[in-house]
């Protein structure tokens, strides 16, 4: 039998190599998955739910990190999933940025959970916290871009720069609609208790979000962590933005059951109208559509006072994060440092009065 060559085998060897990564065959892929939303709204529960992880829901401090792994069969690197969830509602804002960078814009998705228990804090949430997002997508897209043309060169441009998000050209109504830069997921959260609501209500909450999720060609789902069914297809959906597998072909727009639209498979046509219950459209002089949709919800749902959505720049004073014991010391710490002050104070009076 002939012998082959080392330097054969490392030929050998270089080409499978190449030929794997060419295809993508057998490599693991990385994703990036940004949870925000509502304050309380459940975001920490649905996603231990979604990662089937059997352990108590804590709030979330701030902007925390864990991640999720999936073979995709036997003897198969593991794809990996980098999971970050804002804790706070509107009110740590700032720290959307940290999540979102050049390096990986090209695999971010973006899961948006609402509290359907407060319709009146809903759109105000949505609004900050879409618009805010994607100020900083569109930016580190921008960033990705420069590096790519600084380090691929002129001649590869083309293919240095991470591609947009482009529709379908059969997606429904692609002319009039303002898809959100990176794929996003609306959940509509604590629909046990949405459920009870007057069916006008809930009428009016279904078909705004409905509106909404079309407008920047998202997927939208109402669930909650009481009903089993409906956290396996929100799963479903979480696992489609996080490991790329099918999402289901689930499908319901039914406003007396809960919501199940995956992105591409709504229309304004079908959503029709805003209800203009008790409403003269035509005196609101909205600017756009989706001004108007706004003007209409609120209409029904007045958006709480800025005082009820104070931002506390300091988690250590929100009462979601207290501990008694903490606190007391911290409150002891302060006097002692304020008294400290003041004494430091007095010195230095006593040293100019001196001079």
């Amino acid at each position: 039998m002939s012998k082959i060559s080392s330097d054969t085998l490392w030929e050998l060897a270089a080409a499978e190599v190449q030929g794997r990564e060419e295809d993508g065959g057998d490599a693991a892929s990385e994703r990036t998955v940004f949870l925000l939303g509502s304050k309380a709204g459940g975001k920490t529960s649905i996603l231990l739910r979604c990662l089937d992880r059997d352990e108590p829901p804590k709030p979330t401090l701030a902007l925390e990190y864990t991640y999720g792994r999936r073979a995709r069969g036997h003897n198969t690197p593991k794809d990996i999933a980098h999971l970050w969830e804002l804790g706070g509602g509107i009110s740590l804002s700032d720290l959307i940025q940290i999540p979102i960078t050049a390096l990986n814009i090209k695999s971010l998705a973006v899961i948006l959970v609402l509290d359907l228990s407060k319709p009146n804090a809903l759109w105000g949430t949505m609004e900050r916290l879409l618009q805010t997002t994607q100020a900083h997508v569109e930016k580190a897209c921008s960033q990705a871009q420069r590096a790519g043309k600084a380090k691929a060169g002129a001649k590869q441009k083309a293919s240095s720069q991470p591609a947009a998000r482009v529709l379908p050209k059969d997606y429904p109504d692609r002319e009039l609609i303002s898809p959100f830069p990176v794929p996003l997921l609306i959940i509509g959260s604590k629909y046990d208790i949405f459920q009870e609501f007057d069916s006008e209500k809930k009428k009016v909450v279904s078909k705004t979000l409905r509106f909404v999720a079309h407008y920047y060609a998202a997927s939208l789902i109402f669930t909650s962590i009481k009903s089993e069914s409906l956290m396996l297809k929100t799963k479903s959906f979480f696992s489609h933005l996080a490991f790329n597998l099918d999402r289901g072909k689930s499908l319901s727009t039914d406003y007396n059951k809960p919501l199940i639209i995956p992105a591409g498979s709504d229309s304004f046509s079908q959503i029709g109208s805003p209800p203009s219950t008790n409403v003269n459209i035509d005196s609101l002089h909205a600017k756009n559509p989706k001004d108007l949709w706004e003007k209409v919800y609120e209409h029904v749902f007045p958006s709480e006072s800025f005082s009820e959505h104070r931002e506390l720049k300091d988690p250590a004073r929100d009462p979601q994060y207290s501990e008694p014991q903490i606190d007391a010391m911290r409150a002891q710490k302060d006097q002692e440092l304020e008294q400290y002050k003041r004494n430091a104070a007095k010195s230095w009076k006593g040293l100019e009065l001196g001079t």
